[in-house]
């Protein structure tokens, strides 16, 4: 049984600025959270966001950021945009093989052939500046690495001191 709260948990080597972190709060039901203050229930729960709806919701936004000035020199600083990115993971093998995304802009003062350029536009910028989509894309190394917060001066282990 646990003794300590999240609250009372030294930040790891490594906590920086961009450093997030997660507490849980009940069976399966988490909240994230940003240096900024920002925080984000997460759970299978009505009123929380699932991991899968984070990560799609972390490649959209992505996308939306990496393409925002290239897109406002074209259409102008005020254009209205919607990203949709839509999924489901596979059951079997317990991960998403396809993402797809959906970019609606409004494209009725262009002609066809700005169209085509601003498409191109957009494809080229966000394969080019969007960190998220270039590290899920050829798959990133993810490492574990497990301390005891009721010690903190290590690594848990499962061999005895000795």
């Amino acid at each position: 049984m646990s003794v300590h709260s999240p609250e009372s948990f030294e930040r790891p080597e490594g906590f920086a600025p961009g450093s997030v972190w997660v507490d849980r709060v009940a069976t399966r039901q988490f909240v994230g959270y940003t240096q900024s203050g920002v925080e984000i229930p997460i759970g299978l729960e009505e009123g929380r966001v699932s991991p899968g709806e984070l990560l799609k919701l972390a490649l959209i936004g992505c996308a939306g950021m990496s393409m925002d000035h290239a897109v406002a020199r074209r259409l102008g600083d005020d254009f209205a945009a919607r990203l949709y990115a839509h999924g489901t993971s596979d059951a079997e093998d317990d991960r998403y093989h396809e993402i797809d995304e959906t970019i609606q802009l409004d494209l009725s003062g262009l002609d066809d052939r700005e169209r085509e350029k601003l498409v191109a536009v957009i494809d080229r910028v966000i394969e080019a500046a969007c960190t998220i989509q270039r590290t899920v894309v050829p798959g990133a190394e993810v490492r574990h690495t497990i301390t005891d917060a009721g010690h903190p001066s290590g690594p848990a282990s499962d061999e005895e001191e000795k």
